[in-house]
């Protein structure tokens, strides 16, 4: 049953935890539980990031041309 829970979560998810910790290096378990106690401590601001990360996370393909300069055009 939790594993059915944990794995609908993941699946809805952005991915942000999971991009990070492969960034970094970190297991992504420890990210989220940090995400959860940042979420509680300092009333939900780190929600704002999360959805900035998603955003992007989802159109990285559109910020990654291959203009070096605004003359390349």
């Amino acid at each position: 049953m939790i594993e059915r829970i944990q794995a609908f979560f993941e699946k809805q998810a952005f991915g942000v935890c999971e991009y990070l910790g492969n960034k970094l290096g970190i297991r992504t378990t420890i990210i989220r539980k940090y995400f959860i106690y940042l979420s509680f401590i300092t009333l939900g601001s780190p929600l704002i990031l999360y959805l900035i990360f998603a955003f992007f996370l989802e159109n990285r393909s559109f910020f990654r041309s291959n203009k070096h300069s605004v003359w390349d055009l």
